[in-house]
């Protein structure tokens, strides 16, 4: 039988303690040099997720899940949803240096170029939607096994 910490616990109370200070300590950092900047970034990629991205990705979900149901594979949504979301994740992220739009400025700081970029970002979405795909046919093959064989049909 596993511990449970108790909700509202004095260590909870302490890690949420924490948590709030290195969130405002995080804050006051990051508003102290252009906080009009910070501020209108954050409200326009809130209102770019919210009024954008979010009926996209909930758009082609909901054409994965259809197009699953119809052929009675519903559960199979997630061996897609998640490799899909791991993609799309790392290319909002590395957004600039997989299109290859940095400037000069990137390569003088970092010391590399942006070539790569882009054949990194596919190979890794290949490698995750493969994964996905071998683990949706290990399941099946486990299925396949377990299920009791069908008794004959009389004549």
């Amino acid at each position: 039988m596993t511990h449970r910490i108790p909700i509202g616990s004095p260590l909870q109370l302490l890690l949420l303690g924490c948590s709030f200070a290195l969130a405002g300590y995080a804050g006051v950092s990051l508003l102290a040099g252009d906080w009009l900047g910070v501020a209108l970034w954050f409200v326009g990629a809130a209102l770019l997720h919210d009024l954008v991205l979010l009926p996209l990705y909930s758009s082609a979900d909901r054409a994965v899940v259809r197009g699953l149901g119809t052929t009675g594979r519903r559960e199979w949504a997630m061996y897609v949803r998640v490799p899909a979301a791991l993609s799309l994740l790392l290319l909002l992220i590395w957004f600039p240096l997989i299109s290859g739009q940095v400037d000069s400025s990137y390569q003088l700081a970092a010391g590399l170029s942006t070539d790569g970029f882009l054949a990194r970002w596919l190979l890794i979405t290949a490698v995750l939607f493969g994964g996905s795909a071998l683990l949706l046919a290990l399941r099946l093959r486990r299925a396949a096994k377990h299920r009791s064989p069908e008794p004959p049909e009389p004549h």
